[in-house]
């Protein structure tokens, strides 16, 4: 079973993102602020992140840019934002994240970029 971290400060839009994962048979954790997400990163083993763009305490590239290489290497990262322009993009790309899904988003959207990944294998 792949086990997927959602870190995201809006609490109805992560149980969302949860409830959607869960029911798809993924392992889930959730952490509700960057700093707690990069506390978890460096302890677990993941298969794949979703990080916010914005969250407090650290923000998803804060998190991105803090994590080990050993960490960078072992999980996909994902940005999700409602900070959608190119440059924020690629912003994120820069710090390290993988993947990139604008804000809003379908819940089936979402399901259908996991299972892409997956299917491309690890890194």
């Amino acid at each position: 079973m792949k086990k997927i971290l959602v870190a995201d400060d809006e609490e109805i839009l992560r149980m969302l993102i949860v409830d959607t994962l869960e029911d798809e048979g993924f392992d889930i954790d959730e952490a509700e602020n960057g700093a707690e997400a990069l506390a978890m990163l460096e302890k677990g083993n993941y298969d794949l992140t979703i990080l916010d763009y914005m969250m407090p305490e650290k923000t998803g590239i804060e998190v991105v840019k803090s994590l080990s290489d050993e960490v960078k290497k072992s999980t996909r990262l994902v940005m999700l934002t409602a900070k959608a322009q190119a440059k924020d993009k690629q912003e994120a790309i820069e710090a390290g994240a993988d993947y990139f899904m604008a804000k809003p988003f379908s819940p089936s959207e979402l399901v259908v970029m996991i299972k892409q990944i997956f299917a491309e294998g690890l890194k």
